[in-house]
């Protein structure tokens, strides 16, 4: 990595902490129009949000939520419950196969990780470039930018399915 790129790398995550207020809302229709996604992406400015980077970066962001059925944003986002069911579910599964307790631990959370991988947009690999997940994508974008970009919320809609 270029010292340039790591110097804007570091910083955007000094701006971390800057408000996010600006950006598009952007829809991705799938081609039989029986499958869709809006998403918000935010940046700091509306300069970098009518951009030509920001722009595709929203349009990917879209065609991911349809492809990947994504359920949170981030892993803060998963709701509780669904995060301790599916803890018990893995303790359950790992105590079936007789695993001693300090492994069983070890286990447990890289099952957990591996959920978040699924079910996680930022922790998701992008369905256009396995190599890099979509926090890596967004980050990019931001250095590239040199501002904050979010990825605030989005809906995903799929006929038939509620």
């Amino acid at each position: 990595m270029s010292a340039v790129k790591v110097r804007n790398a570091h910083e955007v995550q000094h701006r971390a902490h800057r408000r996010t207020a600006e950006g598009l809302i952007i829809s991705y229709t799938h081609h039989n129009g029986k499958l869709g996604a809006l998403v918000e992406v935010n940046c700091e400015t509306d300069f970098v949000a009518r951009t030509d980077e920001f722009k595709t970066l929203a349009k990917y962001l879209a065609e991911h939520v349809a492809a990947a059925a994504p359920i949170a944003v981030d892993r803060e986002q998963v709701p509780a419950d669904i995060v301790e069911r599916k803890r018990e579910a893995f303790e359950a599964q790992v105590r079936a196969l007789g695993k001693p307790e300090s492994l069983a631990a070890k286990i447990v959370e890289g099952k957990m990780d591996a959920y978040f991988r699924d079910v996680v947009l930022m922790d998701q690999e992008w369905v256009r470039e396995p190599k890099i997940t979509i926090a890596d994508l967004v980050r990019d974008v931001s250095t590239k930018t040199r501002e904050v970009i979010r990825v605030r919320r989005f809906a995903r809609f799929h006929m038939g399915i509620a």
